[in-house]
């Protein structure tokens, strides 16, 4: 029994080992051969200007957006994500045994319940709105 549990979960401890190991040695690469001088470091002021596709920048600086492109963008992704939760929900109910679904049924009653008080409070907060 502990065998078979611990080749169930020593999959996912090799996959979180190649997760951090990849991304740990492509940096370390890269800073050795920043400090070998592998890479040229020759800026100029072509390397340095800001690129929009091609044309030439239309203005000096970066312009500032308003904060509630920000607010709605995050109650966007918030509410978005949720979504991702409910489909594999929704498409596995139907055959489920009915303990199971009961149960499962109960958890995403909870999981809405939460998400429905979240939206309230970012309705009364006033988040919601764009004056």
């Amino acid at each position: 029994m502990a065998d078979e549990y611990f080749r169930q979960y020593g999959v996912i401890a090799i996959f979180a080992a190649f997760a951090v190991a990849v991304p740990t040695s492509m940096l370390l690469i890269g800073w050795a051969l920043s400090l070998l001088k592998v890479r040229p470091k020759n800026p100029s002021f072509v390397k340095n200007s800001i690129y929009e596709c091609g044309f030439e920048t239309i203005t000096e600086r970066w312009s500032q957006f308003n904060f509630r492109y920000y607010s709605i963008a995050l109650l966007f992704v918030i509410f978005d994500v949720e979504v991702v939760f409910l489909f594999p929900w929704a498409a596995s109910f139907g055959t489920m045994s009915q303990e199971f679904g009961l149960f499962v049924l109960g958890e995403m009653a909870v999981f809405i319940g939460i998400l429905v008080l979240g939206w309230i409070y970012a309705w009364k907060k006033g988040s919601l709105e764009w004056s």
